[in-house]
Parts: C-alpha cells; structure tokens; sequence
C-alpha cells in the first residue's frame, strides 16, 4: 500500500463482525412464533432473497422471500407477513463479534492513522453492533449508507466518509467483503480497496487456493483480516 494513505474505513457487516445467532434457530423460531406448520430450510430462504433489503424495509424484503418459499413448497395460504414479523422479532442486532484479526486490523490501522466505519445498513440496525463491539472508541467516523439518498456503491457515502477523515479518497483505503458494492463502489468513487470475503461469501479461488476476486480488481486480496498487516507492506 502506498505510503501516503492516511486513513483506512471498514465495512461492518461480514468484515468487522459476524453475527453469532445460529441462522437454523432463527428460521424454526419464527415458525413458532407465527404458529406456521414448518416447510423449507434456512438456505432456502436465503436463495429466495435478492440482494440486501432496501433500508426499513426488511418486513416486505422477508415476506416475499417467504412466499416464494411457499410456494415451492405448495404452502399458498401461509401467512408469509406473519413469518416475517416473527423473523425479525427474533433478531438481535447486537448479538455480534469480531470477525479473526478484526481488532488487531483496527490497532493496526489506528497506530497509522484516522479510522472510519461506512456500512450500507440504517443507524438503527448497526448502532447495537457498534456498541457491542465497543466500536465508537476504536473509530473516528462513522457512516451509515443506509439513512443516505444513495447507498454503496453509489460514491456519495465514499465521498461523505473522506470529507468527513478530512482525506483525499486516493489516500483512503477502504477494506470490504463484496465485490459488488465495496471494491466496485470504492474504486469508483477513487478509494484503493483490500477485499477480504466474508465468512458467508460464497467466492471461487486461485490455483493456490486463495480468493480470487476476478473480473474485479481490488488492490489488495485478503484471505482474512489476519492477514491486513500486508497492505502495508505492498508495493
């Protein structure tokens, strides 16, 4: 990494943290709690969600993901609102910890400069995982994408983290899980990025096992934040 980067920002969700409630729990709760004869499995649910949910709107983000479900279960007369008012009932958004090297990722960058956090998620759902992670004293910023107009990986909440740092985005390096909205939306907005894939990212490897990040191009390719000492000593 170039000597005249100044600041590193992290992602929070599957880059900092990982979420500790066992996702197969979750799914058989909220069945329970809907009073719902059980179909299906966690992984089916997940397959039937596309992309993130919209900021505030993860009720109707789960219920459609329900219904498909359902469907493909020949449930048609579930009530796929209920399920997903018991689903996010269930969450405990603090209910978080560090992702390995995480904290000494962030000492590491701290000993060289500013810190940021810029996540995609609304104040009201990261808040709890900052606090558990005790996070508001290891960082100088942070940014919630998800209470701006536009979100990663859109530039405006790269630009709104570095005006913030008081940097320039060519001395900002950014430190993400996904392809799409992290290394596409830094490097678009002019930030250097290192990828490290998350532990749920389901991503192709090299001939030496490691993640391959191809078509993409992130400056730097971590198998895990154990290994972010290394950006600082790149070329």
């Amino acid at each position: 990494m170039s000597a005249g980067v100044s600041a590193v920002v992290f992602d929070l969700d599957d880059t900092l943290c990982r979420r500790d409630q066992d996702p197969g729990a979750l799914y058989a709760e909220a069945f329970e709690r809907a009073g719902v004869e059980p179909f299906g499995a966690p992984s089916d649910l997940w397959a039937a969600l596309t992309g993130p949910p919209e900021p505030n709107a993860e009720h109707a983000y789960f219920a459609a993901g329900y219904t498909v479900v359902a469907a493909r279960h020949g449930r048609f007369d579930v009530d796929a609102d209920a399920l997903a008012t018991a689903l996010l009932s269930g969450i405990d958004h603090g209910a978080v910890s560090f992702t390995p090297g995480a904290q000494a990722a962030l000492a590491t960058a701290a000993d060289r400069g500013h810190v940021g956090v810029l996540t995609n998620g609304p104040e009201w759902r990261q808040e709890p995982k900052l606090r558990t992670l005790d996070l508001f004293d290891a960082v100088d910023v942070v940014v919630y994408a998800g209470d701006m107009e536009r979100r990663k990986p859109h530039a405006d909440p790269f630009d709104r983290v570095c005006s913030l740092l008081e940097t320039d985005a060519d001395e900002t390096l950014y430190v993400g899980d996904s392809l799409e909205h992290d290394v596409a939306g830094a490097q678009g907005a002019g930030l250097p990025v290192a990828w490290v894939p998350g532990p749920w990212t389901d991503h192709p490897v090299d001939d030496e096992g490691r993640p391959d990040p191809r078509p993409f191009s992130p400056e730097h390719v971590l198998a895990s934040l154990t290994e972010f000492h290394t950006v600082y000593q790149a070329g």
